[in-house]
């Protein structure tokens, strides 16, 4: 009897752990049913993962508020022409790091220059091929606007979408080649205001074409100085200083 016993303790406890994953298993696919439609858990996320890869991000929309607040400052100001502009040196600075090309267009400042030198060179450094295809831009939306030491910066916000990736040695090391990545990035754009007052002894901002001297009054069609008719600021003075992906670390 007791080699019995001692058969029926261990079967006992097998019953009742398959009755549990059971149990388990069921919670489970019921899970899956509710938040995917799909009784396989692996499967719904999968199509999560291929959902995500198609719905472009919201980005922080407040265009309705610094607009008429940029149109006071800069009467000529042109929300399209600065979004476009945006974009178009954006898509330049993607082909750029795929192709590892260091020359930007006009438009780009000095500091994009340098950021997107040291992020080629980086790669370089690391025998690392960076890539980014089927780049889309969704939308794009001014997130802020700042008047600060002398510059105003304009910061905008765009839905991207692209199929992003890294190899080494011919291995994939990070991305994925054939699913989308759907991301948020900034775009900084800044207006040199007082030259003097922002410390960039490099910068430049708007000036007299008679006297030489600063425009510093934002919208200023008069020099202050001399009184000569000064041409409005247009998009050229603007410049773009960098592009942030928005994360943890740059929201």
């Amino acid at each position: 009897m007791k080699w019995l016993a001692w058969l029926l303790v261990p079967a006992v406890l097998l019953l009742l752990f398959a009755i549990l994953v059971l149990v388990i298993l069921k919670k489970v696919e019921r899970f899956s049913r509710s938040i995917f439609g799909t009784k396989s858990l692996a499967e719904g996320l999968k199509r999560q993962e291929l959902e995500l890869s198609k719905t472009p991000k919201s980005v922080s929309g407040m265009t309705r508020i610094y607009e008429p607040q940029l149109r006071k400052d800069f009467p000529e100001f042109n929300w399209r022409e600065f979004q476009q502009k945006a974009e178009q040196l954006m898509m330049l600075y993607f082909a750029a790091i795929s192709q590892e090309n260091e020359n930007l267009p006009a438009g780009a400042s000095e500091a994009l220059a340098r950021q997107l030198s040291i992020r080629i060179r980086e790669n370089r450094r690391q025998q690392i091929t960076e890539r980014f295809e089927d780049v889309v831009i969704h939308n794009t939306e001014i997130a802020k606007y700042e008047k600060k030491q002398g510059t105003c910066v304009l910061t905008l916000q765009s839905a991207v979408g692209y199929i992003h990736y890294k190899e080494k040695n011919g291995a994939r090391i990070e991305g994925d080649r054939t699913l989308s990545t759907q991301t948020k990035y900034n775009t900084e754009l800044m207006y040199v205001q007082d030259a003097r007052a922002a410390n960039l002894d490099r910068a430049v901002g708007a000036t007299c074409p008679s006297c030489g001297a600063p425009i510093t009054g934002l919208g200023n069609k008069k020099c202050e100085y001399c009184g000569l008719e000064v041409t409005p600021v247009n998009i050229q003075v603007w410049s773009v200083q960098g592009f942030y992906e928005v994360d943890y670390h740059n929201v």
